[in-house]
């Protein structure tokens, strides 16, 4: 098993077949998500995460950027459990107008929520909308989860609920 180090930024594969699969948004209808095929730098990062909160002493090494939305909204994955492995980290979204919010537990159940038709903004903001599945994203999902299927709703309600003070600790980040 490898270790979350503050410096780990292997892109794991699963994100890396991710970011070739085309998602399709028009008129607000689909999935508002364009994956990156690498992780955003540890500086690209932290600048990112100081202008964000206002707050120019923090550093963005707990934060592992990839992908965003049409609003420039980031997708991440949050480094908060120590020792843990990246792909056991949970997944959160960053909205360009401060919105914010866990969208999965791990990698694992963030592939789930793309399978049932949700993307990172749309889980943490919008999950109660109808779940749209898509068969390509749940064979790319079966192939690489090491957790049980699951509806999107499910997968973000759990997750909200273990990282019940995510906003919250945000909000104390903030300038």
């Amino acid at each position: 098993m490898i270790e979350t180090t503050g410096d780990d930024r292997r892109f794991p594969p699963a994100l890396a077949e991710v970011a070739r699969v085309g998602f399709a948004y028009e008129e607000g209808e689909g999935v508002d998500f364009e994956p990156y095929d690498a992780f955003e730098s540890a500086g690209g990062t932290s600048d990112w995460l100081r202008h964000w909160t206002g707050n120019h002493e923090l550093d963005g090494g707990a934060y592992r950027i990839f992908g965003q939305d049409g609003t420039g909204g980031l997708a991440a994955v949050w480094c908060v459990r120590p020792g843990r492995a990246l792909v056991e980290q949970p997944v959160v979204f960053f909205g360009s107008e401060g919105e914010r919010g866990v969208v999965a537990g791990n990698l694992s159940d963030f592939l789930w929520v793309l399978a049932d038709g949700f993307g990172p903004m749309e889980a943490a903001l919008h999950v109660e909308r109808e779940t749209r599945p898509d068969p390509a994203l749940g064979t790319l999902a079966a192939r690489y989860a090491t957790t049980p299927r699951r509806t999107a709703q499910a997968i973000v309600a759990e997750a909200q609920a273990e990282f019940a003070s995510f906003s919250d600790d945000i909000d104390a980040l903030c300038r």
